[in-house]
């Protein structure tokens, strides 16, 4: 029987605000289960590339990643960001280690072709080696993922933490039965943007694809419902999109958030 393993994203309001990564880390550490940790940055990136001089340019909400960019990313979300979380884990004897997708190739990517768009040095996931991340596992150690890796030639290059949460997710479920928890600002996927208690309980894939086309879903829910429901496609046991404050609940099997199935 395959043990249990929680891959946790957090997103970026979160690792923001001082107090409220406090609160979810000092949770995190509880979690009784192997897990892995996956998180994003990209306002702090933002910020430190404004100070560099560099204009910061989206495009349908993804960064576009020039060199000065990803000199920037590079060094924010696996320096900055990265140790400052395994630091602050470390302090809550909590025995982490920091990681990009470079570090023992666990996560090799292709740079993404130019269609419509040059996203520049950004990483569309080739292949996960979930043997790596299964040796730190096993090892006792909690990885902490950044949303970094590269692609085999040298290059580093800029990927989704949703995408690194969901690739690592599906991979590790070869191994360990994964649960995969999207933790951010929100209590849950809403049915009503200006009402923030209007959470959904339960979702499965007709319902999402029904409130999609309905337009009670859109703009950057979108794509982490599709990496939810691309996950549950493929080996992952449940999904879980819920507050930040309420990981440990999730963890504990207690009620919160949206909780997604086939």
């Amino acid at each position: 029987m395959k043990e249990e393993l929680i891959v946790v994203k957090i997103g970026g309001n979160v690792i923001d605000d001082a107090a409220a990564l406090d609160r979810f880390l000092s949770d995190f550490s509880q979690i009784k289960h192997k897990k892995i940790l996956v998180h994003g940055g990209g306002k702090i990136a933002t910020e430190i590339g404004a100070k560099l001089g560099l204009e910061t340019v989206m495009v349908e909400g993804r960064r576009v990643t020039d060199k000065p960019t990803l000199d920037v990313v590079t060094m924010v979300y696996g320096g900055l960001i990265n140790k400052n979380i395994v630091a602050k884990l470390q302090a809550l004897n909590t025995n982490a280690i920091g990681l990009s997708g470079a570090d023992g190739n666990s996560i090799l990517c292709n740079k993404r072709p130019v269609k419509k768009v040059d996203y520049g040095f950004v990483g569309d996931v080739e292949n996960v080696d979930e043997t790596v991340l299964g040796h730190f596992i096993a090892g006792g150690f909690i990885p902490v993922m950044a949303p970094l890796s590269h692609d085999g030639k040298g290059n580093m290059l800029n990927i989704n933490a949703d995408t690194v949460a969901t690739t690592l997710a599906k991979a590790m479920a070869k191994i360990y039965k994964v649960s995969l928890l999207y933790c951010f600002e929100l209590q849950g996927v809403l049915s009503d943007f200006e009402d923030k208690n209007s959470v959904i309980a339960k979702m499965d894939f007709k319902h999402y694809q029904q409130l999609k086309n309905e337009g009670i879903i859109s703009k950057g829910m979108i794509p982490k419902l599709d990496n939810s429901f691309d996950a549950i496609e493929n080996g992952v046991e449940k999904v879980v999109i819920c507050h930040s404050e309420d990981v440990l609940k999730v963890a504990q099997n207690s009620k919160a958030g949206t909780v997604l199935s086939k």
